[in-house]
């Protein structure tokens, strides 16, 4: 049985994952809230450097922006 999931279901499971966290920490007043929004940029950006990455031009290049977004 092969257990791989390929890395762009995994990012997008788990930016689903902090905007549900960013959703309960918003609710929260004061130091919560500018801490969700950081999450919330941060945890959402992965998967899209990911799949920037897998647009690379050379192994260099996707290596240098799996870096980036991992």
């Amino acid at each position: 049985m092969n257990n791989y999931t390929p890395i762009t279901e995994r990012t997008q499971k788990f930016a689903i994952r902090v905007i549900k966290a960013c959703s309960f920490l918003d609710e929260k007043p004061g130091v919560c809230r500018t801490l969700s929004r950081q999450l919330l940029r941060s945890g959402t950006s992965v998967g899209a450097n990911v799949r920037e990455a897998q647009s690379a031009q050379s192994d260099k290049d996707f290596l240098s922006k799996l870096e980036t977004g991992v």
